[in-house]
């Protein structure tokens, strides 16, 4: 009896797209359609304005836009259903129209997410991993949504007080392989799944630190890793600058994890990290650059 071919480790599968691990990491764009989120809050919160800003991201070189309508930021307060659906499902159905770049759907809540998947969206990015909204396991699992689980200690609103662990890249992986194994559970296939160990949400500069030294350990199961690191507050210990002066902070992390294969980075600045990517493999290949 013929077998079916194995599939390659950290190859993510959603919708009718296939991808394997690459050269350099592949870039998720930020859009969000927010008032009040960390760095870029109130800039694209018109639908108007979310659809140029992703478009221009496209053109930049964006694998993913990952579009969120509820900021997540420390001490954030909470949107209901109702405006984070007014504020993205617009932004959704327009950009579906005008870009084949995937649209990922930044959301905890499982009605958010069936009404993007229903308007274009191809990937569900839940902060909570699929634990806050009771219903969201069910919405992805009936699906072929590529799901990114991600950790994360409390929440937006608690997660940054006093964050402890005993060694955080094994608590972090071992609560990524539950979620895993919870969906696996539900029928969902693992190579839909990535893992984003949380850089920020509940987690100190040192905790930040030690999980992006260690990006194979997090993908010892096999599932593509991504890594969200842009402009956060750890970057300040590292470079002490503001969030305004910190793209070559995340430039130097960016390097640094694609230097252990990380899979996927989520960026704001998608044209300079893209830049700095191409160059740094440049440097590492044998391939030479047009006279």
């Amino acid at each position: 009896m013929e077998q079916t071919p194995a599939i390659p480790p950290r190859t993510w599968v959603f919708r009718h797209t296939t991808w394997q691990p690459g050269d350099i990491p592949r870039l998720m764009g930020i859009v969000n359609v927010t008032p009040d989120s960390f760095s870029d809050g109130g800039q694209w919160v018109s639908t108007m304005a979310a659809v140029e800003h992703a478009l221009a991201l496209a053109e930049q070189g964006a694998d993913v836009l990952d579009i969120g309508g509820e900021s997540t930021r420390p001490g954030a307060e909470p949107v209901s259903g109702a405006v984070e659906l007014q504020r993205v499902i617009p932004v959704i159905e327009q950009l579906a129209r005008q870009t084949d770049v995937p649209l990922s759907i930044d959301t905890t809540k499982a009605e958010v997410a069936a009404q993007a998947l229903a308007a274009g969206a191809s990937i569900v990015n839940d902060i909570s991993a699929a634990t806050a909204d009771p219903r969201m396991p069910e919405v992805c699992a009936s699906s072929n949504c590529g799901i990114i689980l991600m950790h994360m200690q409390g929440t937006p609103q608690t997660m940054q007080i006093d964050p402890r662990y005993q060694d955080v890249v094994q608590e972090v992986s071992d609560y990524l392989e539950a979620r895993r194994r919870a969906f696996h559970a539900l029928g969902v296939a693992d190579e839909r799944l990535l893992l984003d160990p949380g850089i920020g949400f509940g987690k100190t500069a040192r905790h930040n630190l030690q999980l992006l030294r260690n990006i194979p350990r997090l993908q010892a199961s096999g599932r593509p890793v991504l890594i969200g690191h842009s402009r956060k507050g750890f970057l300040k210990k590292l470079v002490g600058r503001n969030i305004d002066e910190r793209l070559a902070g995340t430039i130097g992390v960016s390097i640094a994890l694609a230097e252990q294969q990380v899979d996927m980075l989520r960026v704001h600045d998608i044209s300079a990290v893209r830049d700095a990517l191409r160059a740094w493999q440049q440097i590492r290949s044998d391939a030479m650059p047009p006279e």
